[in-house]
């Protein structure tokens, strides 16, 4: 009997730390998140050092626009390059089986077409 009472007492101790740890979690948790009240002079200070790091961020920042700019030129030529063949293959196609091109629709749009506006019906 003595032994069972000793295996339910260190259970119960088990179970209480698990349960702190688990709250102690959340309570730092929730003091992270607690908006701190800054005086006028240190939101100044704050403002500046956001200005520093946006104005010292620029460069990287270009770069990496023009990066992406030649990318979405790449893949434009890509794509006017694709359409292009698929164009000439279909073309190829119809020279030499002219009688199966009545059948297929060989209309592609153009990169530059924009999609026409739909009109509900009322």
């Amino acid at each position: 009997m003595y032994y069972a009472w000793i295996f339910l007492f260190k259970y119960i101790l088990f179970k209480l730390f698990l349960y702190i740890c688990v709250n102690l979690k959340y309570i730092k948790m929730e003091n992270q998140f607690q908006e701190k009240v800054f005086t006028p002079e240190e939101l100044e200070v704050k403002r500046k050092e956001m200005l520093n790091f946006y104005n010292e961020s620029k460069p990287y920042l270009t770069a990496q626009l023009e990066h992406e700019q030649l990318l979405f030129q790449i893949d434009e030529v890509r794509f006017k390059r694709t359409t292009v063949q698929m164009q000439y293959a279909m073309l190829m196609n119809q020279m030499e089986n002219p009688g199966q091109a009545e059948d297929e629709d060989t209309d592609f749009p153009q990169p530059e077409q924009a999609p026409t506006a739909r009109k509900l019906k009322k």
